[in-house]
C-alpha cells in the first residue's frame, strides 16, 4: 500500500539575513533562500559554494597520526616489507581499496589486496584475513574503512609480526586499536577540520600526504578522483565542504577520462551515453559494484576498478551486472514473501517490522528492510540463517535510532554494530520470538508518533512562472547533490491535471500534463511509481505537487519537466 506522506516546508530563512544577502549578491530571491537554507550567507561563501576549487583541499597532515602513517610506509618501502591494502566489501571499500593500491602499486612493487568474504569473515578487518597475510610474508596491512573498532583484531597481528595503519571514518569506540597510526578524523582529538570524508576519501588524504613527502604534484592523485566521488555518492557522506569539492572534479573525470573498469562499469549501466551526474553514480554505478560483494565476492569490483588486465575489464563488468540483476531478482521477490508474512501474521499494525525465513539471501536481506520501510514506515528488521546462527539486517525511519534500541536487547542477541540509521546482528534461533517480542515493545516504548508518519520537506513554494532554462541552469550549479545538498524541493499549488496515464513497465509510473490556471502555462510531469494517483487525478479538483525540477531529452529535444514526488487534492491539505 502506497505511503501518505506528510508534507513539512523547510525552516524558512530569517528576513534580516535575506536582506543584507540580497544587497551582497544580485540575484533570484529563490536562490537566495536556497542558499540561505545551505548556511551560506555572504558573497565569499556564495562564490566558494558555486566554484569548487581544489586548492581549498585541506593540507592531509592535519590529520591526526598522517606523519605517522607516512613514515611506516617510507619505512615498510625502504625495508622492502610486504604491503596488503584491506578493505570493506561495499562500496566505499572497495573504491577505496583499488584508488590506494593503484597509486602505492606504480611507485612500490610489493603490495597485494584483500577483501574479506561477507559469509564466511564478516565485516571489517577478520583473524582470516591477517592469517592469510602472515602466510605471504607480510608485515604491514593498510585498512581502508573499517579497523576504527579492531582493537582485539590488531593486537592478533601484532603478535604474528604484522602492523596495522588503520584509515576509517566511522566513530571510534572508547580504546583505539594499537596501529602504527590510526587515521579518522572523528578522533576526538584529531583537529582535522572537515569531518564527513567517506572511507576512501581518508585514503584519498594518505595518497595526498604521501604525495607531498614524495615531492609529486597533483597530477599523481587527480586520476583517483572518479573512484572518490562514487565512494561519496555510494557511501551517503555529507556532500558540502571537501566532500562536495572532490565529487564535483570526481564526476567531470568520471564523463572525460574514467579509469578503464569505471568506463566499461559506464558502457553498460548507461548504454545510451550522455553525461553522468551523481544520482548515476548512486542508483545505476554503486548497486553494480555492490553486488559483487552481495551475490559473490568483493575482490572482483576490485579487481575491476583497478583495471590491471585490460583484456578481462570488459568481461569483469559483464559478470558483475549479471550479479547485480540476480541482486534485484532476488530483493523483489525476498520483499513481496517478506510482505505476505507480516500480513500473514497479522502484524500490519505494529510499530515494528521483524521478519525471517531460513532461505533468504544474506546478501539482499539489508535492502529488503529498506523495501518493507516503503511499504510500513517503522523500524524493520530482515533476518537469514547463516550457519547455524540468524543473521539480521535492520533499517529505521527518520529521526528514529535504531542502534540505541539494540543496545536494549543486547541481552538476547549475539553480538550487533551499527550507527542510528542501520544495524547488523546475529541471534540464536531459538531466541527468535524472544528477540521480536522484546523490540517490539523497545520501539512502541520509545518511537514518538510523529517518527511514524512519513514525510516530505520541501524547500520553497514557487509558482510554475517562476520555472525556465536559465532558472534550471542555476539549479544544476548547486549540484552536486547529497546530504548537507539535496536537490532543491519546490511545492506548487491551485493546478489542474491537464491529461495523466499510466506509463513503463509494469504501468507503474505516471505521465501528466499540469497547467496552472492563473497564467495559462502547462507543464509535463513524471511521477514514478504513481500511478496509483490516477484516480485522484480524475476528481478534476485542483492539485498541490511536490518536484523536483528537470530537464527531459526526448529524441533530441530537450525541455523542462517536473519530477513529481508526492500530489495531493486542495482538500487534503487543508
Amino acid at each position: 500500500m502506497p505511503l501518505d506522506y506528510l508534507w513539512k516546508s523547510h525552516a524558512p530563512a530569517d528576513e534580516n539575513e535575506l536582506r543584507a544577502f540580497k544587497a551582497e549578491l544580485t540575484i533570484s530571491e529563490i536562490f537566495l533562500r536556497l542558499l540561505l537554507q545551505r548556511g551560506i550567507s555572504n558573497r565569499s561563501e556564495a562564490e566558494a559554494f558555486f566554484n569548487p576549487n581544489l586548492q581549498k583541499l585541506h593540507n592531509p597532515f592535519l590529520m591526526k597520526d598522517m606523519d605517522k602513517a607516512v613514515y611506516r610506509i617510507n619505512r615498510a618501502i625502504k625495508s622492502e616489507e610486504k604491503i596488503m591494502v584491506y578493505g570493506d566489501y561495499d562500496v566505499d571499500g572497495t573504491t577505496a581499496v583499488a584508488l590506494f593500491s593503484a597509486f602505492l602499486e606504480k611507485h612500490y612493487p610489493a603490495v597485494s589486496t584483500y577483501i574479506p568474504d561477507r559469509y564466511k569473515e564478516g565485516y571489517g578487518v577478520s583473524q582470516a584475513g591477517i592469517d592469510f597475510a602472515a602466510k605471504q610474508n607480510i608485515s604491514l596491512i593498510i585498512a581502508l574503512d573499517c579497523g576504527i573498532k579492531a582493537i582485539d583484531k590488531v593486537d592478533y597481528a601484532l603478535s604474528r609480526g604484522i602492523d596495522f595503519i588503520i584509515c576509517d571514518h566511522h566513530t571510534p569506540g572508547d580504546r583505539l586499536p594499537q596501529a602504527a597510526a590510526v587515521l579518522d578524523p572523528k578522533r576526538n582529538d584529531c583537529l582535522y577540520p572537515y569531518k564527513g570524508l567517506s572511507g576512501c576519501g581518508v585514503g584519498f588524504k594518505l595518497v595526498q600526504a604521501l604525495c607531498k613527502d614524495w615531492d609529486l604534484n597533483d597530477e599523481h592523485w587527480y586520476p583517483y578522483l572518479d573512484l572518490l566521488a562514487v565512494s561519496i555518492g555510494a557511501d551517503i557522506v555529507p556532500m558540502s565542504g571537501e566532500n562536495r569539492i572532490l565529487t564535483f572534479y570526481g564526476l567531470q573525470q568520471i564523463n572525460s577520462k574514467p579509469s578503464p573498469g569505471l568506463e566499461s562499469l559506464i558502457k553498460i549501466a548507461k548504454p545510451k551515453g550522455g553525461k553522468l551526474d551523481i544520482s548515476d553514480v548512486v542508483f545505476m554505478l554503486a548497486p553494480r559494484i555492490n553486488a559483487a560483494g552481495r551475490l559473490a565476492h568483493g575482490k572482483k569490483a576490485v579487481e575491476l576498478l583497478r583495471g590491471q588486465d585490460l583484456s578481462l575489464i570488459d568481461s569483469i563488468a559483464q559478470e558483475i551486472n549479471k550479479n547485480n540483476t540476480e541482486r534485484k531478482s532476488l530483493d523483489q521477490s525476498i520483499t513481496q514473501e517478506a510482505l505476505r508474512q507480516i500480513q500473514r501474521l497479522k502484524e500490519e499494525d505494529k510499530k515494528s517490522s521483524v521478519v525471517y525465513d531460513a532461505s533468504w539471501h544474506k546478501g539482499v536481506i539489508g535492502i529488503v528492510a529498506s523495501r518493507l520501510i516503503e511499504n510500513y514506515y517503522r523500524p524493520t528488521i530482515v533476518f537469514t540463517k547463516s550457519g547455524d546462527r540468524l543473521a539480521g539486517s535492520a533499517r529505521t525511519v527518520a529521526g528514529y535510532d535504531v542502534y540505541q534500541a539494540l543496545l536494549k536487547c543486547d541481552h538476547i542477541l549475539e553480538q550487533f554494530g551499527g550507527h542510528p540509521a542501520a544495524a547488523g546482528m546475529t541471534l540464536k534461533e531459538e531466541r527468535y520470538e524472544e528477540f521480536k517480542n522484546h523490540f517490539e515493545t523497545v520501539v512502541s516504548e520509545s518511537i514518538l508518533p510523529e517518527q511514524l508518519l512519513p514525510n516530505i520537506t520541501y524547500d520553497l513554494q514557487i509558482k510554475l512562472e517562476d520555472l525556465s532554462q536559465s532558472f534550471y541552469n542555476t539549479i544544476q550549479r548547486f549540484a552536486p547533490f547529497g546530504p548537507d545538498n539535496l536537490s532543491p524541493i519546490f511545492r506548487s499549488d491551485g493546478l489542474i491535471n491537464q491529461g495523466s496515464r499510466a506509463v513503463g513497465e509494469g504501468q507503474k509510473h505516471l505521465k501528466l500534463g499540469i497547467l496552472d490556471p492563473d497564467t495559462g502555462i502547462v507543464m509535463d510531469g513524471i511521477g514514478f511509481g504513481m500511478a496509483h494517483y490516477l484516480e485522484k487525478l480524475q476528481s478534476g479538483k485542483e492539485l498541490s505537487i511536490l518536484y523536483h525540477l528537470e530537464q527531459n531529452i526526448f529524441r533530441n529535444k530537450v525541455s523542462l519537466q517536473l519530477r513529481l514526488l508526492d500530489l495531493k487534492l486542495i482538500e487534503e491539505l487543508s
